[in-house]
């Protein structure tokens, strides 16, 4: 009986120190973010700005391991930004998963023109819509940043806690790509980037 305690006591212990290391991940992963918005000469905030921001606490049951099917043959596509112009992508991998018990499915993307940069070769990208769209998180979706080498013997990690908030949630005078329709989680993402809180 005792070594059934003690086997319960560490993967209690284990448990534990993975919950804190994904909140001390997603809080690291936070501020880098901040840090971001002042790097970039472009940037729709500025420092007093950034006491607006607002995000759901990290919860690892939005951080699901998923099945990346690698797309081939595929034409260029154009999605839509919200300014109504629009970039070329292609479609690279289909993801299949598991969130809170209900399968899903999305696609990630690759841009064109960032594919030719050296610097963002490797560069994927992942926009979704969700229910809390409008409500508790920005209206036009949301954005999860990928690269190739994150896919892994077909699998990638995808953390809907890095979810975050495309410029154009911030102010306008940007063109931002909007989540094609395939894209859209038939559920409530509590997860990563929730509405500015400060009025534009």
């Amino acid at each position: 009986m005792k070594y059934f305690i003690v086997l319960l006591f560490i993967f209690f212990i284990g448990q534990h120190s993975f919950a804190q290391t994904h909140k001390e991940q997603i809080a690291a992963f936070r501020q880098n973010y901040k840090d971001d918005f002042l790097k970039d000469p472009r940037s729709p905030l500025k420092q007093d700005d950034l006491q607006f921001l607002r995000f759901y606490d990290a919860d690892s049951i939005y951080r699901v391991t998923a099945k990346a099917e690698l797309l081939t043959n595929q034409s260029t596509f154009i999605i839509p930004t919200f300014s109504g112009a629009g970039s070329q992508y292609v479609r690279y991998a289909q993801l299949s998963f598991t969130l809170k018990g209900k399968p899903m499915q999305l696609t990630i993307y690759k841009s064109i023109a960032l594919s030719q940069n050296p610097a963002f070769s490797n560069y994927l990208f992942l926009p979704f819509t969700d229910a809390t769209n409008g409500s508790e998180t920005y209206g036009g979706g949301r954005y999860i940043d990928l690269t190739t080498k994150d896919i892994k013997n077909g699998s990638i990690v995808i953390d809907f806690n890095k979810a975050y908030n495309p410029y154009c949630a911030f102010s306008s005078g940007y063109s931002c790509p909007k989540p094609p329709d395939e894209n859209r989680v038939d559920m409530a993402v509590e997860a990563g980037e929730k509405n500015f809180g400060k009025g534009h």
